[in-house]
């Protein structure tokens, strides 16, 4: 639908407001985060979950994004899983990082290197990969998701790589059904639509509730690698055109 200019001023408005207000929440509390290192890990997952309270908060005052949570249930807390989300924003991967136990992201290693932004992560014990590295970089993920997993960190792994626009499909990748056969742990899909607010490219972020939702655990025992991704492919594709309207 097309907006008038009153309206999309007033988004842009709002859009702004939501940039100033999280670059102010992540540079005054990612200025501290490395004093986090000498904290108990409880401690740090306290203070990445107050920056993540904080964000989304912020992100409902500020441009009206409500999150909406559904599948919870499905999780079995006794032991940590492995997630994978599809990926469309920035939004899931605060909104994660606030609703699910202590997890561990699977990352891009310059994420790192961002002042303020990337010390913060670096306190929530991520597993960062260098992407070039071919089956280095699956090696990697291997070994420190598996010791993140026995830790009892949660891993999240976007399964498309990358921030995908709506309405386009990327390629699922198997480094999350590899580490679920290599550690023994379980996966969980994630469906949401958080795109159709907080867009991959565009300023412009529009009101709405966006809804994210857990799909039941996918046993990986006695599975290829390409049976388990194809199950989490399937999932996720038959949930999202299942979800809500953003309202």
């Amino acid at each position: 639908m097309k907006r008038s200019p009153v309206m999309t001023a007033w988004l842009g408005f709002r859009s702004a407001l939501l940039v100033v207000g999280f670059a102010i929440i992540t540079a005054v509390m990612g200025v501290f985060a490395p004093l986090l290192g000498l904290a108990p890990y409880p401690w740090r997952v306290k203070y990445i979950k107050t920056w993540a309270y904080l964000s989304i908060q912020w992100a409902h005052l500020s441009c009206g994004i409500k999150g909406n949570m559904r599948g919870y249930e499905n999780l079995d807390l006794s032991k940590a899983g492995i997630i994978q989300p599809n990926h469309q924003s920035t939004w899931e991967t605060v909104f994660l990082l606030l609703k699910m136990p202590a997890m561990s992201f699977v990352i891009k290693k310059e994420l790192l290197n961002i002042p303020f932004f990337g010390w913060g992560m670096a306190q929530s014990r991520p597993i960062a990969i260098d992407r070039s590295a071919g089956s280095t970089a699956v090696e990697q993920i291997n070994a420190n998701g598996k010791e993140r997993l026995d830790e009892g960190n949660w891993v999240c792994i976007f399964p498309e790589g990358t921030r995908v626009p709506v309405g386009k499909k990327y390629r699922f990748k198997s480094g999350g059904a590899l580490l679920a056969i290599h550690s023994g742990y379980d996966i969980y899909p994630i469906a949401h639509n958080a795109g159709e607010c907080w867009p991959k490219k565009g300023f412009i972020k529009t009101p709405g509730t966006i809804t994210l939702s857990i799909g039941p655990k996918i046993e990986v025992a006695g599975k290829q690698a390409s049976e388990v991704i194809k199950e989490v492919e399937a999932w996720i594709t038959q949930e999202r055109a299942a979800l809500p309207p953003i309202r």
